[in-house]
């Protein structure tokens, strides 16, 4: 198959002129003017190669790169630019882009810059296939010995097997998606496929494409019919991750499916039958997205069937060693590292760490340290800074605690005091009648009652 390579530029010149020497070169080029037609252009066909202009109109290269890293992570980007400069160039790399080139564009440097990025994607694919096929089934699994996970995998256990829909919140890299696989996994739907959709990731005028599919000639660029994944997910589930950035339009029109299991594509007529299990997932807070009317609350209560929280890494803090232990034997077993052995006193202060990137960041750390001391112990010397300076922060934050619950306290007995003499003075009013008072200051007579009665004032 001829590679393809996405071509973003402003500039018509430019395009075509890279669409001339590439598609010399047996490649198959994707025209893109801008930042946002890019990355609907990665999102329709993941391209093996991209060619990205630093200024672009809107949204810039620059930016576009940051996604491209985050979301196709393996695909080699390189960076042009007509105001090219030293300073630009080392920011583009340093954002990961595999090379930079200079306007005007030298074909020579074009062809062999092309050609380095489309052998160093060919060799990523090789190695991630080759890594996936000894990957340890530890790291898909919910790992911890703490009360929190302990519950929490009971809890799995418990709704798996059940047809209930599950609605999964906790920070970013807590495992969200390893929880719903794990629920998936324990169904009775397991024979059949988990599908996994990532709502932030996908853009807004795709999203209902890829969710629900498309017939051909739906909308410019519809040259085929389109699968959706709830129909892919057919008998089995669909995990909805990151619901809570979903357009309310969508939210709509997933509301209806949950309700009906029936849905039609884009641009089609025909309805389409479905049973799915839906698994959602989000970070936000979706009770305060209610309220800020960013967030359907029909949708939540019909998701919320079953709902399931992942503790944050620092509420499980004395899960770390068992985590790490298991993350250093997955990259011996991946990559060929040398095992490294944490000291307890080492131990003790990643305890201390608030590791707001969690279970994530704890994998990428321990990949970090595998690189630098690959095969020896590590005490607190070999740590990086931010590590050794944590039992300093974990004192600060214990000290702001105990001044904020001082000073709830004291407004606590401030407000009792006032209550006191308010009410004290109130009942004498109306001579001692609980009733009257009640109905006065707009309180239920029970309540009113048990106030008095916990504040010591007689009547």
């Amino acid at each position: 198959m001829k590679p393809s390579i996405l071509v973003v530029d402003d500039e018509e010149d430019i395009r075509l002129s890279l669409t001339g020497i590439l598609e010399d070169e047996g490649c198959q080029v994707i025209p893109a003017e801008d930042g946002e037609q890019a990355l609907a252009c990665l999102y329709q066909q993941e391209p093996d190669l991209v060619f990205l202009d630093i200024w672009l109109p809107g949204r810039d290269g620059l930016e576009v790169l940051d996604v491209v890293q985050k979301e196709y992570n393996e695909l080699p980007v390189i960076m042009i630019s007509g105001h090219g400069s030293i300073q630009t160039a080392v920011q583009s790399i340093k954002k990961g882009a595999f090379d930079f080139i200079e306007k005007p564009l030298s074909l020579e440097k074009v062809v062999v810059t092309a050609n380095k990025a489309l052998e160093f994607r060919k060799l990523q694919i090789e190695n991630r296939d080759l890594r996936s096929r000894v990957k340890l089934d530890v790291v898909q699994e919910l790992t911890g010995e703490t009360r929190a996970v302990r519950d929490l995998r009971d809890q799995i256990d418990k709704v798996a097997p059940t047809e209930a829909w599950v609605l999964i919140t906790g920070d970013n890299g807590t495992g969200k998606e390893i929880v719903a696989r794990s629920l998936h996994k324990k169904s009775t739907r397991n024979k059949k496929p988990m599908i996994a959709v990532n709502c932030a990731a996908i853009p807004e005028e795709l999203i209902e494409s890829e969710l629900f599919g498309h017939e051909k000639g739906a909308f410019t660029g519809a040259d085929k019919s389109h699968v959706g994944k709830f129909e892919l997910a057919h008998k089995g589930t669909l995990f909805l991750d990151e619901i809570g950035d979903m357009s309310l339009k969508t939210q709509a029109k997933i509301l209806r499916i949950l309700q009906e299991q029936t849905f039609e594509k884009v641009g089609g007529k025909k309805s389409i039958n479905v049973d799915v299990r839906v698994i959602a997932a989000s970070n936000k807070d979706l009770i305060n997205e209610i309220k800020e009317s960013r967030f359907r609350e029909d949708l939540f209560y019909r998701l919320n069937v079953f709902p399931l929280h992942v503790p944050s890494l620092r509420e499980r803090a004395a899960d770390i060693p068992l985590l790490l232990e298991q993350i250093v034997r997955c990259f011996h077993q991946e990559h060929g590292y040398q095992p490294i052995v944490f000291s307890e006193e080492a131990l003790g202060l990643l305890q201390q760490h608030l590791w707001p990137g969690n279970v994530r960041e704890l994998k990428n750390f321990a990949e970090r340290m595998l690189i630098m001391y690959s095969g020896q112990e590590l005490t607190p010397a070999q740590l990086p800074p931010e590590f050794k300076s944590s039992v300093n922060r974990t004192r600060d934050s214990q000290g702001e605690e105990t001044q904020a619950r001082d000073k709830e306290a004291d407004f606590k007995a401030a407000r009792a005091d006032f209550e006191r003499r308010f009410l004290a003075k109130k009942i004498h009013e109306f001579q001692g009648n609980v009733s009257k008072l009640a109905e006065a200051v707009g309180l239920e007579r029970s309540y009113l009652h048990r106030k008095l009665k916990t504040l010591g004032i007689e009547y």
